[in-house]
């Protein structure tokens, strides 16, 4: 339950993000899903910027609060009493004078829904003229009842679309495509079956031909390419630092997004040439020893560390690794979700470093359905997991790094990569306030 304060300042925050949404006339894009939200929402301001004035919230501002300070273009007060009277006296002096030719023209708005009626008291405000679905998987299940209410909740993005609106929504994904029967704006299916209007297709990796140690062929992965298709049109793009579907995925949303906004594709894929998506999602870095690290740390959900296991499998490398911490929030799913991943572990990778208490259930799970108990070892956590998994490392490795925040993985991948020095931009959570 929210404190009395804290539903005061939503409330004040509201009532001003309101009133610069009526004075500026923003077109808002929003974005939701259990899966890529971020990178989704990356990629669709990376287009969008290329032709217009865009904002895009950042760090966590994904909720009540953040979400009107992205409005205002404002940041957080904290905890300090002082520093929230100064952000309110700013929000008077924007939604009285600032210019209207120096706000932007559009808003790409992630939004978050840790519970029930998160969605909806964000789009009452906000009005979005463009809906975004990522995905639908079992997030943050301990507040919700099933898959089918959380499925529920994101739809309400798209619910309450205008006649003028768009949907925006993957085919893929079964619970985002039935989404569909329910909602009244336009609606565009991005993915890669057949039937989606933005789709991919001729998907492969890239790789770079180098030596070993001792002067042997060494394959390392950089990059995946495919081709984007759009009313018989099709362009080639190329993720320089990317791996994997989900990336993909984000592209081809911010792709009908840009049709949207009258794009098309050559600015679309000329806007992507230097997308990275977010620090901790699916993004290659050089390691030790001559290794490659696929940094996925940010967050973890039984559905996105299955797409990234299915990403680990595919790439050619001497060992495939996986490091992997817990799932946290699958609240009567935990066991089974963990189990679920460990059958996967078995099919992809060569080695399994489980970190965590519940990520012991992969573990136990990957030896069943078949991975060598000798090539598994389990840790309490990432500080005891760090050094062992650099000892462990050989040259020509790939090792994904995957789990919930709370297992703070980027610590292992801080440990192992080339270049630790450039940590605060490759890996999440590297604030003062994590790294306490």
């Amino acid at each position: 339950m929210k404190s009395r304060k804290i539903q005061l300042l939503e409330k004040i925050l509201r009532y001003f993000a309101t009133k610069a949404l009526r004075r500026f006339k923003p077109r808002v894009v929003g974005v939701t899903g259990s899966v890529g939200k971020t990178s989704t929402k990356e990629a669709i301001f990376a287009v969008l910027s290329a032709k217009y004035r865009v904002r895009k919230n950042e760090k966590n501002y994904n909720n009540e609060i953040g979400l009107p300070l992205t409005v205002l273009g404002l940041e957080s007060g904290e905890g300090n009493i002082w520093r929230w009277l100064a952000v309110l006296l700013k929000a008077v002096l924007i939604v009285t004078l600032e210019s209207k030719k120096r706000y932007p023209e559009i808003l790409v708005l992630e939004m978050g829904a840790d519970r029930p009626g998160d969605i909806k008291y964000l789009v009452n405000f906000l009005k979005p003229e463009v809906g975004v679905v990522t995905a639908v998987g079992i997030s943050h299940l301990e507040f919700f009842k099933d898959i089918k209410q959380i499925a529920k909740e994101k739809s309400t993005l798209v619910r309450y679309l205008a006649k003028n609106g768009l949907a925006v929504l993957n085919f893929d994904d079964e619970a985002a495509r039935k989404m569909a029967e329910e909602i009244k704006a336009e609606k565009i299916f991005y993915g890669f079956l057949e039937k989606a209007n933005v789709r991919a297709s001729d998907i492969f990796f890239g790789y770079e031909k180098t030596e070993d140690f001792y002067g042997g062929d060494l394959e390392k992965i950089r990059g995946i390419s495919f081709k984007l298709n759009f009313n018989g049109v099709s362009i080639p793009v190329r993720l320089m630092q990317s791996v994997g579907r989900p990336q993909i995925y984000s592209v081809l949303a911010a792709a009908a997004v840009g049709t949207h906004f009258g794009m098309n594709l050559l600015e679309i894929a000329d806007a992507l040439k230097n997308f990275q998506s977010p620090a901790g999602r699916l993004n290659i870095i050089d390691g030790i020893k001559n290794t490659i690290i696929i940094e996925d740390s940010y967050n973890a959900a039984p559905q996105s560390t299955l797409a990234a296991l299915e990403v680990l499998g595919k790439i050619k490398a001497r060992r495939r690794l996986a490091a992997l911490g817990n799932m946290l929030e699958l609240g009567a799913e935990t066991e089974s979700g963990h189990r679920e991943v460990g059958r996967k572990v078995a099919e992809t990778a060569d080695m399994l470093f489980a970190v965590g208490e519940k990520a012991k259930f992969i573990a136990d799970e990957a030896e069943k359905a078949g991975l060598d108990k000798k090539r598994i070892f389990c840790y309490n956590d990432s500080i005891e997991a760090k050094i062992p998994i650099q000892n462990m490392l050989q040259e020509g490795d790939i090792i994904l790094i995957k789990g919930s925040q709370g297992a703070r993985m980027e610590l292992i991948s801080e440990e192992i990569m080339r270049f630790p020095e450039q940590s605060e931009k490759l890996l999440p959570r590297q604030t003062s306030e994590w790294k306490k």
